[in-house]
């Protein structure tokens, strides 16, 4: 990466790297955001500013402490701790091209996702593992369905589940919200009621926000599984529950109304 990377350490000149990896390779993007910090900051970079684009399976903390302005794309899948201490950075994990499953049958990345994460974007289009969201304090993830405990802890940012969950949702879980696209029908019996609540989305500048994101994830991962939602957005949205914690229901950018209380 110094070699092939010297035009934006020198210069910051906009620069796009593809590289073939695999599992043993961990934290992929660090030492670059290591750079970007050192040299230009944290936040001075545009979105997109150095992009690597990876074939194969990444190891384990794949974007750790990834900065603004620097998007790693994944073909293939990942493995635990991806996004851990996300920090303005963006990465993208989506299935191979040879790929022909229902994404959302897939787990593509690994357990203890964006732990600690405190701001920047994750987008897998495929299920996470456990531990989706851990501790999260500010970054969107948006992910097709996810293992046991997701949510965990979290205090902030925003996490879309488009399938389905595992037990012990939200344990925990005092700010940020979740919206989660599913059709089982025990849902509120997976979750950890204790610092949250359940409810429809009702308002239309909620169902606006979640519309938007969608067509984002959709744009960057070509997913099938987003693609039918927003096409059929005016029924599917029915099928979205939204998570709040207790503690910030009268905090939010939009409004939500006790009526709209599910559990």
């Amino acid at each position: 990466m110094k070699k092939d990377g010297k035009d934006f350490i020198n210069s910051g000149q906009k620069i796009e790297l593809t590289y073939n990896i695999q599992n043993t390779l961990r934290t992929i993007g660090t030492k670059i955001s290591s750079v970007i910090t050192r040299k230009y900051g944290m936040n001075s970079l545009s979105e997109d500013h150095v992009t690597l684009k990876l074939r194969g399976s990444a190891g384990q903390s794949l974007g750790a402490f990834a900065v603004r302005g620097l998007t790693l794309k994944v073909f293939g899948d990942a493995n635990d701790y991806v996004g851990k201490g996300l920090s303005g950075g963006k990465i993208i994990v989506q299935p191979r091209n040879s790929f022909v499953q229902p994404s959302h049958e897939n787990v593509i990345i690994g357990n203890v996702t964006l732990y600690g994460a405190t701001d920047g974007t994750l987008y897998a289009s495929g299920k996470a593992g456990d531990r989706f969201c851990v501790r999260n304090s500010g970054a969107l993830a948006i992910v097709e369905g996810c293992g046991a405990n997701g949510c965990e802890y979290m205090t902030g940012g925003s996490a879309i589940i488009l399938g389905d969950i595992g037990d012990n949702f939200g344990a925990g879980m005092t700010g940020g919200c979740a919206f989660i696209y599913s059709e089982q029908n025990n849902i509120s019996d997976l979750m950890n009621m204790e610092t949250i609540g359940l409810y429809q989305i009702e308002n239309i500048e909620w169902k606006k926000h979640l519309l938007k994101l969608l067509k984002d994830f959709q744009k960057e991962t070509k997913s099938k599984r987003a693609e039918y939602i927003i096409e059929n957005f005016e029924s599917e949205v029915q099928k979205f529950f939204h998570v709040v914690p207790d503690e910030v229901i009268n905090k939010l950018e939009y409004p939500i109304t006790k009526k709209s209380k599910i559990a």
